[in-house]
């Protein structure tokens, strides 16, 4: 029998943006809409384009970016709603207008005060308003797996008939079990008339952890698209995520007689792009793409998979963009052997991008005996992100101790010039951000830091991680050195440069 593909419509711009600290600005989303692009999904949901001026630009610009995917923008059934999303994707190759309303009895009483029939009457007159502009369109009953089984029906199939291409039953609130989705969306095949000639999708939450499982139950069942976010991101709990499903898929062709487009190897560089741009880093043990998904620590498992992986690896990491250290990566490697090893980590780079990260690489191949495939993820996912340097750290010096206040002096360059800011503060990085604070001008709020390790071992690079406030607008700032307080100053160094940039 003929395997059946599943569309893949990715929402980490949109619904996984909405997770508490982890928005983008434009920058971001256009790099990680090109991640995107070259995963292979198949609709890319680029924003909610009324929501504001920012989303409404980034969705247009990544509209006109992208060529082989739809891009498609969020809309409530209101007329300026759909107006702002077609007028944000009609750029795209493939525009969609995704419109949702909500259908459940708790919904229509609590959050729209509107009765059912008024609720179906807005539905296909707002869709059959949008088929006017935009020739896909998509239909979300939100909170579908509380709504009622005949007035669900009754909605989906009078948006069919009106011209939605695509409809969304989605278990907004993480409320279904997979037997109760997958004979939900049987009912709903079995009972709508016109069903069969439009794409099901489903859109799963994780507030049980039953988000993929329920993706999963829904192919089973006859969707044929799946909404999911990297790394799960998303609302609450999250999303069903983009690469525990397909890699499901892949892993269990025994069982499942589905594929999809993805580009398997490009999953791991994506994920960690997400986790640069949003700072927040998937779990250790998270699946697929997690630090530990391939460890093995126990001596058993250690003995097994040199014997044979596949004792305790049922996927290789090869298949989602993990490279095995086959080739060690050091201070006497070339650079036809580094461009190399990159290209087997799924990265492409310009001459000019290439040439600054080898120079990197060679910098930190003098600090470290083994460069491995973690550090250089980090610094391609750097350099991936730079914008123009209005300041660069020049030198730092820091007295600080238990006993005293810590004081710092920075110097930068500014135009060739260099600049001095000293300052005191609660520790040496208060008086780090202090200084380089004062030497700006700007009345910045600091809203969030954190500090990761990119390797394990005391030689490991430090990956600093800043999130600054200016004029009611957040910036996100990376820095990269195996010297922890010299990565911090990076990172604020280029969040300022992303005010200047961006904001100026």
């Amino acid at each position: 029998m003929e395997k059946k593909r599943i569309k893949i419509f990715d929402t980490t711009l949109r619904d996984g943006e909405q997770s508490p600290g982890c928005s983008m600005n434009l920058q971001e989303k256009l790099e990680l809409a090109k991640q995107l692009e070259k995963l292979n999904v198949d609709v890319i949901e680029a924003g909610f384009a009324i929501s504001s001026p920012g989303d409404f630009k980034a969705v247009r610009e990544i509209a006109k970016m992208i060529k082989n995917a739809s891009v498609a923008s969020l809309a409530r059934t209101i007329k300026k709603d759909i107006d702002a999303a077609y007028e944000a994707v009609k750029y795209a190759k493939y525009p969609r207008i995704h419109m949702f309303i909500a259908t459940s009895d708790i919904h229509m009483k609590y959050k729209l005060k509107m009765e059912p029939e008024v609720v179906y009457q807005r539905a296909v007159e707002m869709v059959t308003y949008a088929k006017k502009l935009c020739a896909d369109i998509e239909f979300t009953c939100e909170d579908a797996t509380r709504t009622d089984k005949d007035f669900l029906c009754r909605v989906i199939e009078g948006v069919i008939e009106a011209g939605a291409t695509v409809i969304n039953i989605p278990d907004t609130v993480g409320y279904t079990v997979p037997k109760e989705y997958y004979e939900l969306i049987k009912y709903v095949i079995k009972k709508v008339k016109g069903i069969d000639k439009v794409d099901i999708s489903v859109h799963c939450h994780n507030d049980l952890g039953l988000a993929v499982a329920n993706s999963l139950a829904a192919i089973e069942a006859g969707a044929t698209q799946i909404e999911c976010t990297l790394n799960g991101i998303g609302e609450r709990a999250g999303n069903a995520a983009l690469e525990e499903i397909v890699m499901t898929l892949d892993t269990r062709k025994d069982i499942y007689d589905y594929y999809t487009k993805i580009e398997t190897r490009n999953i791991y560089p994506a994920s960690q792009l997400v986790s640069k741009l949003t700072g927040v880093k998937a779990q250790p043990n998270k699946a697929i793409v997690g630090d530990n998904a391939f460890a093995h620590e126990a001596g058993i498992h250690q003995h097994g998979v040199l014997v044979n992986d596949k004792t305790y690896e049922i996927m290789r990491p090869e298949s989602v963009g993990i490279a095995r250290n086959k080739m060690i990566l050091g201070k006497h490697s070339g650079r036809h052997a580094f461009v190399d090893y990159l290209s087997k980590l799924g990265y492409e780079l310009s001459e000019q991008n290439l040439e600054d990260v080898f120079k990197q690489f060679k910098l930190l191949a003098d600090k470290k005996k083994v460069v491995s495939d973690l550090d250089l993820v980090a610094l391609v996912s750097q350099k991936q992100l730079e914008v123009p340097k209005t300041y660069e750290l020049d030198t730092f010096i820091i007295n600080s101790g238990n006993v005293i206040s810590s004081m710092c002096s920075v110097k930068v360059r500014k135009d060739g010039q260099l600049i001095e800011g000293v300052s005191v503060g609660d520790g040496p990085i208060d008086a780090l951000f202090n200084a380089v604070e004062s030497i700006v001008g700007y009345k910045i709020r600091l809203k969030d830091y954190g500090l990761n390790s990119v390797t394990d071992g005391k030689d490991a690079q430090g990956e600093a991680y800043v999130k600054i406030e200016y004029k009611d607008v957040v910036y996100h700032g990376r820095g990269l050195s195996v010297d922890i307080i010299q990565a911090s100053v990076l990172a604020y160094i280029d969040a300022v440069n992303q005010v200047i940039h961006y904001g100026l």
